[in-house]
C-alpha cells in the first residue's frame, strides 16, 4: 500500500459499522506503552537513539507479520503537516507524535486496524482499533505485537512497579483501553450527566471523540481506564467491558423510553435531521456532528432503512478540517470548510444502502 492511499483512504477498519454492539459503540481500542532498556526516554534521547528505537522495532515486526498482515513504515517528518492532521482524525496517530520531527514515525497494518508509534512520548506505543465493542480482540492483537517486539529488544521493566513508562500514569500495564460510545437516548432523557458522573466515581476516565481536552459532540463519548498501575490488563478489561454494558443497558432503555412518550416526535426529529443533512449548503462540525447523530439514532431504531451505519462512521471523519483540505488539494478558510463540508454530506448522505 502507498503512502497516498494511506492517507487518503479514510475507510480504517474502526469505521466499518460492524462488530458487536455497534449500534451503542462505534470503535474499541487498546493501547500499549513500553520503552526499551538503556536507551533514553524520547524527550531526553539523542538523534542516534531514536533512530535505534525506529529501526529495532520495524525490524522486529517486519520478521514476524507474516501472520498479522502487511505493515508499512512512515517517518512523520516525510510527511506534509496536513497528512499528519489526517491521520491524527482518523485517530492513527496522537496530536503530539503529529507535531514531532525528531525521528518518529508511525508503523501501520493495511488494514489501519493497528498502528505502532515511535518515539511520541514513550519509544512504542501500540494500539488496536475494532469497530463495535472488541476489548479482548483489540489486547489480544495489541497483545500479539507486543510480544513480537519484545523477542527483539529489552524493554524498561521492573519487578515490582511493571512497564516504565515516561508519565507516571501510565506505570503498570502501561495499557490504555477505550471504548467510543454513542450515547443519544441519555442525551435527550437528560441522564447523561448522572451516568457519567458515576462512571467517574469508579475509575474510568470520560472524553470526547479525541480524547483528552476534547469535549462530547454529537452524543459520543470515549470511556477509558485512569489506573494502570495494581491492576492486570485483564482485571482493566473487564472492569471496562462491565461498565460499557451498563452503560449500552441504560441507553437502550432511554430509547424504549423515548419510544413510548412520543414515537412521532422522536420519528419527526430524525426526519428533519436527515433532511438538513441533505440540503444544508453550508455547515459547522458542530452542527453536522450532532444531526449526523439524529440520524445514526433513527437508522438504530429503524426510521431511516436507507442510509447505511457506514457512511455514517465515514463522515466522523471525512468532515473533520483537515480531511476536507486534503480532499479540496489546498488549504480553505472556515466558510470555505463549512460549504465543502455540506456538499461532502449531501453526496455521501444520499448513496443508498447497499447501492
Amino acid at each position: 500500500m502507498t503512502l497516498k492511499k494511506y492517507i487518503e483512504d479514510a475507510s480504517a477498519k474502526w469505521m466499518e459499522g460492524s462488530g458487536p454492539d455497534s449500534k451503542y459503540v462505534i470503535s474499541t481500542r487498546v493501547r500499549l506503552a513500553r520503552n526499551l532498556k538503556d536507551i533514553p526516554h524520547p524527550f531526553l534521547a539523542g538523534d542516534n537513539d531514536t533512530e535505534k528505537v525506529v529501526k529495532d522495532v520495524n525490524e522486529a515486526i517486519k520478521r514476524g507479520s507474516a501472520g498479522l498482515g502487511e505493515h508499512k513504515l512512515l517517518w512523520t517528518r516525510d510527511l506534509e503537516p496536513i497528512d499528519r492532521k489526517v491521520l491524527v482524525e482518523k485517530h492513527l496517530i496522537s496530536p503530539l507524535l503529529a507535531k514531532e520531527d525528531r525521528n518518529s514515525a508511525i508503523i501501520v497494518r493495511e488494514d489501519q486496524a493497528i498502528s505502532v508509534m515511535l518515539n511520541e512520548e514513550d519509544h512504542i506505543r501500540i494500539q488496536c482499533l475494532f469497530p463495535g465493542l472488541q476489548l479482548d480482540k483489540a489486547f489480544e492483537y495489541a497483545d500479539q505485537i507486543d510480544d513480537l517486539i519484545e523477542e527483539s529488544v529489552d524493554y524498561a521493566f521492573d519487578e515490582e512497579w511493571g512497564y516504565l513508562t515516561t508519565c507516571p500514569t501510565n506505570v503498570g500495564t502501561g495499557m490504555r483501553a477505550s471504548v467510543m460510545l454513542h450515547l443519544p437516548g441519555l442525551v435527550m432523557t437528560g441522564q447523561i450527566n448522572r451516568v457519567l458522573s458515576a462512571v467517574g466515581q469508579v475509575g474510568l476516565a470520560v472524553r470526547g471523540l479525541y480524547g483528552e481536552g476534547t469535549e462530547m459532540v454529537g452524543n459520543i463519548v470515549q470511556l477509558s481506564n485512569q489506573i494502570t498501575l495494581g491492576q492486570s490488563e485483564k482485571d482493566i478489561l473487564e472492569k471496562l467491558e462491565g461498565v460499557t454494558r451498563q452503560l449500552i443497558d441504560q441507553e437502550e432503555k432511554a430509547r424504549e423510553d423515548l419510544l413510548q412518550k412520543g414515537e412521532e416526535k422522536l420519528a419527526d426529529k430524525v426526519g428533519r435531521a436527515y433532511g438538513q443533512l441533505s440540503y444544508a449548503r453550508i455547515i459547522s462540525t458542530n452542527e453536522a456532528m450532532g444531526l449526523l447523530s439524529s440520524v445514526r439514532l433513527g437508522c438504530d431504531m429503524g426510521f431511516l432503512k436507507e442510509v447505511d451505519s457506514k457512511i455514517l462512521n465515514d463522515l466522523l471523519v471525512l468532515i473533520r478540517p483537515a480531511n476536507l483540505q486534503k480532499m479540496a488539494e489546498k488549504e480553505l478558510t472556515s466558510e470555505e470548510r463549512d460549504i465543502k463540508r455540506a456538499n461532502l454530506i449531501r453526496e455521501r448522505i444520499n448513496i443508498k444502502k447497499d447501492a
